[in-house]
């Protein structure tokens, strides 16, 4: 799930040059996506939640792991076999990931820090960030010819720029405790995976960046900040991926095990109650994580991420007991019917168009694995009202589990009962009903955007909305009359007021010959300073948020809409660039993606600076 850059530029400037008052008559630009002063305070909630991860994820392996090993006491070696397979595989899988993702980041954060340690060299970090970047430049689906020229491009734009009085001999005199450092930390963490723990590192080293943002003051709060959202990110979407891989075969497993030989074994029970608590977790840590990532999106409450747990954890329960009470009858069957499933949920997500990677082929793959996750519940991938799809989604699944179950209860063995049976349907049914109460309590009652009955569910700020009333009319506009008495403090939050971008990535027609001459041989980072003397800088942000001013990294890219995440959340390099200038600046860089919805004024800015 991690994309790599494609070639699009990414340019970094520095906005801490003196700004001047707007002139008469000039609007002032908005900024495009502004991270504010270090987010949301870390609070002892989140500690507790993170906590519970934990809890969650060990209790989940532990019990599988229990699990085999009764069943190789008790001479059961077919289900001991299947059992470890669905604990080791995925575990594998993730923690390979894991520690690619570790390589990517820690050896480039030990090119950054030769360079930078004692000199505060920002932009000798970044060019150090490009250098390596260069040789694994893909290209996008938007524009496959600019990787191209993009290495070559790279040495001669990313100058390192020293900020500091000292010269760049000092970096050498820290080079051995760095080095000794560097492989302490390779070792750890190499035994870290092969023991499996690479999840557990991560869950801890977020509990240690919450402390310290919390602990910090204000400028060593926003970086630790910045890397604890990093380090979230990244532990939901391989805590996601595990579960959809090793918790929900494990629990359509052990239910069959437990309706084929109509017995029920304690451990039985408790490793899947298990595995069904976190596919459910999973589910709604990850739709939270992702929500509190996003500046132009409201978080979610600790009340609507239990509710939305509540919702997974019934309508889940149900699908897996309806694929169950099928297995245990029709084997063969039941592969055909997860297959051919998976096979339409893929096509459907590839036939709308997901903008979740930054590459053809990742897109692609991508949609398979949320084929998977369709499998099991519904799994939100594409921007713009949800309510068809979520509705012809939830319908095939209850005539799907109608179905399964009334063929189960057609062509049971003779030892159950009809008693028995009829128990098993009504709790199928009854675990379904639960669920679908809860998704309709979270929508009505507790959804971060406020009630969507009446309402379309997705964006409502339309491209060329924002006129003359600026953000907040947009805001008052999309509001519903229960959200009215919230307008102040939606308008003083900074990273909750911009409204989502709705973005083609198409150029203005008269600017296509241009813009393709321009875009063949685009370096993948710009570091350089700004002009302060240029007019167009010097009306880029509006009074309101000229406390705000600082280095704004601009990525010629549209933003991903919602529900993807954002480039600077999938590409290593990007967080390595906004990592780098968090150290050394007074005021948290800016993030500006290309945008549809810029004025004509920033349009032109934007293309004379990147």
């Amino acid at each position: 799930m991690a994309a790599k850059s494609d070639g699009a530029a990414v340019s970094v400037e520095d906005d801490n040059t003196p700004k001047s008052h707007s002139e008469p008559g000039i609007p002032a630009a908005r900024p495009r996506c502004s991270a504010a002063g270090g987010g949301k305070p870390y609070t002892p909630l989140d500690c507790c939640w993170v906590l519970c991860a934990l809890l969650v994820f060990f209790s989940d392996g532990a019990t599988d792991l229990w699990l085999a090993a009764d069943y190789y006491l008790r001479g059961d070696y077919w289900w001991f076999g299947l059992t470890l397979v669905f604990v080791v595989v995925p575990s594998a899988v993730v923690q390979v990931l894991s520690f690619r993702w570790f390589v990517y980041d820690y050896s480039e954060l030990s090119c950054g820090d030769g360079a930078a340690s004692g000199s505060g060299a920002v932009a000798a970090g970044a060019a150090c960030g490009a250098t390596t970047a260069s040789d694994n430049t893909l290209s996008t689906k938007d524009s496959e010819q600019r990787g191209g020229c993009a290495a070559a491009a790279n040495a001669a734009n990313a100058t390192p720029v020293y900020t500091s009085s000292a010269p760049p001999a000092t970096a050498g005199r820290v080079g051995a405790p760095r080095r000794c450092c560097t492989v302490c930390m390779w070792v750890f963490q190499t035994v870290l995976h092969v023991l499996q723990l690479g999840q557990v590192w991560r869950y801890i080293h977020a509990l240690y960046l919450g402390a310290q943002s919390r602990l910090h003051s204000n400028g060593p709060r926003r970086h630790f900040h910045w890397r604890l959202m990093f380090e979230s990110a990244d532990i939901t979407m391989l805590r996601l991926l595990e579960a959809f891989l090793k918790s929900a075969p494990q629990l359509v497993l052990q239910l069959s095990i437990m309706i084929h030989g109509n017995t029920v074994l304690p451990l039985q029970g408790l490793s899947a109650s298990a595995s069904l608590v976190s596919l459910a977790w999973m589910i709604a840590s990850y739709q939270k994580v992702l929500r509190d990532s996003r500046d132009d999106k409201l978080p979610m409450s600790y009340k609507a991420v239990i509710t939305q747990m509540l919702w997974h954890f019934f309508t889940i329960g149900a699908r897996t007991v309806a694929f169950a009470l099928f297995a245990s009858v029709f084997q063969l069957y039941f592969g055909i019917f997860i297959v051919s499933h998976w096979c339409v949920m893929t096509f459907w997500i590839i036939q709308g168009e997901t903008d979740f990677c930054m590459s053809k082929w990742e897109e692609i793959i991508y949609n398979m694995v949320v084929g998977i996750i369709y499998i099991f519940c519904w799994f939100n991938v594409k921007e713009g009202p949800s309510r068809f799809r979520m509705t012809v989604y939830y319908s095939v699944t209850l005539a799907e589990n109608v179905a399964l179950t009334a063929a189960w209860y057609t062509y049971r063995g003779p030892p159950t009962s009809d008693s028995y049976a009829v128990v098993v349907v009504c709790l199928v049914a009854c675990s379904f009903a639960l669920g679908t109460f809860f998704m309709l309590v979270y929508y009505c009652w507790l959804h971060p955007d406020g009630p969507v009955l009446g309402s379309q569910w997705g964006g409502c700020v339309d491209e060329g909305v924002v006129g003359a009333g600026g953000v907040a009319g947009v805001i008052d506009a999309c509001l519903t009359p229960s959200q009215g008495s919230q307008t102040d403090m939606v308008i003083t939050s900074p990273p909750r007021t911009l409204p989502r971008t709705k973005d083609t990535g198409e150029p203005v027609p008269g600017e296509r010959d241009k813009d393709r001459d321009r875009d063949s041989c685009l370096p993948v980072f710009q570091v350089r300073p700004s002009p302060s003397s240029s007019p167009a800088f010097l009306h880029r942000t509006s009074s309101s948020s000229r406390a705000q001013e600082g280095p704004v990294i601009r990525i010629d890219l549209p933003r991903k809409r919602y529900p993807a995440w954002d480039a600077h959340f999938i590409d290593r390099r990007l967080r390595k660039t906004i990592l780098l200038l968090e150290t050394t600046s007074a005021v948290s860089p800016r993030i500006q993606y290309r945008s549809s919805m810029m004025g004509s004024k920033e349009v032109l800015e934007y293309e004379t600076t990147v």
